[in-house]
């Protein structure tokens, strides 16, 4: 029987991507939802890392297997990296992204485009049974946009602009937004430190 990993979202858009990624490792990579878990978890972390980490522990507390939990948000130059770690909070759990990404491009009005810079940031950590933690960071740099573009990708993905592709990050194909991504990065990352640990 393959082993299984958990990953602590219920994100669909988010387990396509993780689900592409982790392709070859020799696992069964569920969801919260597939592995028919619904915890509570506060994550009362300052950083993408602390948050991580909070998430991976408290699910491989509850279900004994390996877990990988991420935190990824956006920061903006100009807001002081808002809206940061509270990127999935900003303005509400509950409001759509379309208000969100709105009301971050109508903050940034009359700002100058080299002063727009942003960049998405995705930490993974993976908590064992055993108590160890693996964490592994990914980032990728890039402008707001002056309104939303395309219909790929999700959260804050349309007024994402990446000027050496000349498009946003939801005009991207899924093979292309794997490759660059910030949380492409830090799959690729991760299951690098996994493939090491698994052989220690």
């Amino acid at each position: 029987m393959r082993e299984q990993i958990i990953f602590a979202t219920g994100n669909e858009g988010k387990m396509k991507e993780i689900r592409m990624i982790l392709a070859d490792l020799d696992a069964e990579v569920l969801s919260l939802k597939d592995a028919g878990i619904d915890i509570d978890i506060r994550e009362d972390g300052k950083t993408f890392e602390e948050n991580a980490v909070i998430k991976a522990r408290a699910v491989m507390k509850e279900t004994g297997v390996l877990v990988l939990a991420d935190d990824s948000g956006l920061e903006i130059d100009y807001l002081n990296g808002e809206p940061g770690v509270y990127s999935a909070r900003y303005l509400g759990e509950d409001t759509s992204y379309r208000i969100k990404n709105q009301n971050l491009i109508d903050r940034l009005q009359g700002v100058p485009a080299e002063q727009r810079t942003a960049r998405f940031v995705c930490v993974i950590a993976a908590a064992f049974p055993d108590g160890r933690i693996l964490k592994a960071r990914g980032t990728i740099e890039g402008v707001i946009g002056y309104e939303e573009r395309g219909g790929g990708g999700f959260g804050y993905d349309p007024i994402f602009w990446l000027p050496e592709y000349g498009c946003s990050t939801a005009e991207l194909s899924m093979e292309k937004k794997n490759e660059l991504s910030h949380r492409g990065k830090a799959l690729r990352a991760i299951k690098e430190e996994l493939k090491k640990a698994v052989k220690a």
